[in-house]
């Protein structure tokens, strides 16, 4: 359909014609025609007068959109979960029935092992050093401050069967020993492993206590005892040769730690020459000096209560009772001091004058002891493993 295009500018009367009779006169209205608007081969509408300001838009439908569609996409989400749960209870449910894949098993992830030491889990320490000096300086080095010196002392009571401390022990020498710290005693040596230069060999010491007997011993590998022992010796039983002459400390006798109370013997036919003198060093004690032969002087040291029957000219045949044990005087745990002398006062080492012997395992204890050897020597062998 076209569009009629006015052709006439200018102005113009129009006038409306009314019914006759009405009432109503004619009135002509006058207006300024619009210029033609200008076409492109379209029919283009008039503008017509805006009415006050447009009309605002809600946002109401915008807002209702947006949570439809974000609502939707969260129900899926949760549809999705749930679903992975449901099928993943399924799967397990099916697996004890099915069989495994040995390269699913492969890779499944393991723990990562924890480091065990064999050592701790017995509940003993272990120092292993090369010597380069002093003994207890290496095993202060080695062991600490704290124990170090009196690990020192304890280690030596071994060493001191094999060769003489400290002048055998030689540079390059090797010592390990597995041990147990104590509170407010010495520590507990349980082996020791020496490599000497001077004996061109390792030698080893075990302490084990075998069932029945009232003290634990250190023992050699093959079931002998560490320690020698006398012939016609004071002390019958003892727990440990604490002392000896050749062990670098300057003492002058031995001392066998030994509980209160324990029998003390003549080691030969002698007469007592004097009791209790210098009490706060020496506590209760006899000298008893040898009838005939070497006339040697016999001192016992740190006594139990002496007899009042024992007064010097007192006789006494060898292995007879002439006192008990005690811990008198300058002593700090019970202990025997037993120390040999000459008629000038030079000292004599009983070890010397007796003859010595070692004593060994019965044959019922050695299966329990060999045990005993195979479980320390793992331990003093031992390193740092990783747990399974």
């Amino acid at each position: 359909m076209a569009c009629a295009t006015p052709h006439q500018t200018g102005r113009k009367t129009v006038r409306t014609n009314r019914p006759r009779g009405s009432g109503i006169p004619l009135r002509a209205r006058r207006f300024r025609a619009r210029p033609p608007i200008p076409t492109q081969g379209a029919c283009m509408r008039p503008n017509l007068p805006t009415l006050g300001a447009p009309p605002k838009r809600s946002p109401f439908g915008t807002v209702v959109a947006v949570s439809l569609i974000l609502g939707g996409a969260a129900g899926g989400v949760w549809w999705w979960k749930q679903r992975m749960v449901q099928a993943t209870e399924e799967a397990a449910a099916q697996m004890p029935n099915a069989v495994p894949d040995a390269g699913a098993v492969a890779a499944a992830p393991t723990p990562a092992p924890v480091a065990t030491d064999p050592v701790k889990a017995a509940g003993l320490e272990r120092v292993s050093v090369s010597i380069n000096g002093p003994l207890e300086t290496a095993l202060v080095n080695a062991a600490g401050s704290d124990v170090g010196p009196a690990l020192a002392q304890v280690v030596t009571r071994t060493l001191v069967w094999w060769v003489s401390v400290p002048g055998e022990i030689l540079r390059g020498d090797t010592l390990e020993v597995l041990y147990q710290r104590r509170t407010n005693e010495e520590p507990l040596v349980h082996a020791v492993r020496f490599t000497s230069a001077k004996l061109g060999k390792t030698l080893s010491a075990y302490r084990y206590q075998a069932n029945g007997e009232p003290n634990a011993r250190y023992y050699l590998s093959g079931g002998d005892e560490l320690e020698l022992r006398l012939e016609r010796s004071p002390i019958d039983d003892y727990e440990q040769v604490t002392s000896l002459l050749r062990d670098g400390r300057k003492h002058k006798g031995v001392d066998f730690r030994t509980p209160v109370g324990t029998p003390i013997k003549a080691p030969f036919n002698g007469v007592v020459k004097r009791k209790n003198w210098n009490f706060s060093s020496n506590g209760n004690c006899i000298e008893l000096v040898e009838s005939g032969g070497k006339g040697r002087r016999a001192l016992f040291l740190h006594l139990d209560e002496v007899d009042k029957s024992v007064k010097p000219g007192t006789r006494f045949s060898v292995g007879q009772v002439i006192a008990k044990s005690g811990n008198t005087g300058r002593s700090f745990a019970p202990h025997l001091h037993y120390q040999l002398m000459t008629q000038d006062d030079r000292v004599l080492d009983p070890y010397d004058q007796h003859k010595t012997y070692r004593r060994s395992l019965a044959a019922q204890h050695r299966s329990g002891f060999e045990a005993e050897v195979r479980r320390m020597d793992g331990l003093l062998s031992a390193s740092v493993v990783a747990g399974k």
